[in-house]
């Protein structure tokens, strides 16, 4: 068996909306559903609490968080990498 295991960990991708806490990012989270009785298409967002530990994620930055055990009351995510640095305005 020198298959590689693959992880039961969930990822998803967001936009960091805050990085006030320390060592702390909010992230962003968009899904587009289908409405159950209308067909139409809904954008659908949640925010979630991701720890970095080195604050290398910034406002704006696009970051894939994944799955861990709590850290804290609210956060139970991790940030993993960078997907896309803000734009410098």
């Amino acid at each position: 068996m020198t298959e590689a295991k693959t992880s039961l960990k969930r990822t998803l991708i967001g936009k960091v909306v805050s990085d006030k806490r320390a060592k702390t990012v909010t992230v962003l989270v968009e899904r587009r559903v289908k409405h159950a009785l209308y067909g139409k298409i809904v954008a659908k967002s949640s925010k979630y609490h991701a720890h970095d530990e080195t604050g290398q994620y910034h406002l704006g930055d696009t970051i894939e968080i994944t799955e861990s055990r709590p850290i804290s009351k609210t956060k139970n995510w991790v940030a993993s990498r960078l997907v896309q640095k803000a734009e410098a305005v």
